[in-house]
């Protein structure tokens, strides 16, 4: 009927149609745990006796969620100095090493007297996370493509990197930086000649750089971490990386490629020739290490480069 209430749920009533197991007019009835639960906890607090071992079960186990949930609960918001003072050292330098990350968790949960467990860094930097959050900021996790060592880093979620690189760099400056990485992302091996680089100095549409103005720049991306440089070759550094992964998968869908084994953006990589698939070099060293003889992870045909740190397993089958 139009504006009746609820009907009240309570024992079942001899000739009414239901049988205590939910029967109603012959069928079957399924209540989910959280209403069983509700239902046997009112029972209890009524002072009426649970109706099976069942309902005896359903309110243990909503006892150990509620429980649970709490101490989820509780746990996140354990916000502590250790926590804050991890943060704005991470924060001061852009990006630190996984084991100087693990020095600074030490360190600070020592000097702030909060419980330190060495294998819980992880934990650690969740709980920074959740805290980061409404913030649009995270403690983000990469490797590094030369040697694969973790790495940490402060992202802002809520722009563009290269937006967030405009507080610190001049336009022309970001130009720059912007045609550095085309050159990078679309070279074969990740790398850019410094005489490429400098070949776009007088190219540049926002005003024209003298090349030595441009080696100074290049410079100071290097000392910010946003570049890397060896011999002459620039590459991204892991910090840029880590902070622009989805602004380059998102604006270099056509050549920007994932690792196949980590599943992480590959800039640095080595290119299977029958399928296209790329992986990191750490990854290829740490993959082809366990394999018997070379051969791609997806198409297994025979990889044809050279392997990081290893001379070659085997010679290619017939």
């Amino acid at each position: 009927m139009i504006g009746a209430g609820p009907e009240r749920e309570g024992p079942a009533r001899e000739g009414a149609g239901t049988d205590r197991g939910g029967a109603i007019d012959g069928r079957r009835t399924q209540r989910s745990p959280s209403c069983r639960a509700g239902a046997a906890f009112r029972n209890l607090r009524a002072g009426h006796h649970l109706h099976s071992e069942d309902d005896l079960g359903i309110c243990s186990f909503a006892l150990i969620q509620s429980r649970e949930a709490w101490w989820d609960t509780a746990m996140a918001a354990q916000m502590t100095d250790a926590h804050r003072r991890f943060l704005q050292v991470l924060m001061s330098k852009g990006i630190t090493e996984g084991s100087e990350a693990r020095k600074l968790h030490h360190h600070c949960c020592e000097t702030d007297k909060v419980y330190y467990a060495h294998d819980k860094l992880d934990d650690f930097i969740s709980t920074i996370n959740r805290h980061l959050q409404p913030l649009f900021m995270q403690v983000r996790k990469g490797m590094s493509e030369e040697d694969g060592r973790a790495h940490y880093a402060v992202v802002n979620l809520a722009e563009t990197e290269i937006t967030k690189m405009a507080s610190d760099y001049t336009e022309i400056e970001l130009e720059l930086f912007r045609k550095t990485m085309d050159l990078i992302i679309l070279s074969e091996n990740g790398f850019a000649s410094s005489t490429d680089i400098l070949n776009l100095a007088d190219k540049l549409k926002t005003k024209k750089m003298k090349k030595k103005e441009a080696e100074q720049v290049l410079k100071v991306f290097v000392e910010d971490k946003w570049l890397s440089e060896k011999n002459g070759e620039y590459t991204l550094h892991t910090r840029c990386i880590i902070e622009m992964e989805q602004y380059i998968l998102s604006n270099y869908q056509d050549m920007a490629r994932k690792c196949n084994i980590c599943h992480s953006l590959a800039v640095q990589s080595q290119v299977c020739e029958s399928c296209g698939i790329g992986m990191h070099l750490p990854c290829v060293r740490k993959y082809f290490k366990a394999q018997t003889e070379p051969r791609c992870p997806k198409c297994n045909e025979f990889w044809s480069c050279d392997i990081p740190g290893m001379s070659r397993m085997t010679s290619q089958s017939p």
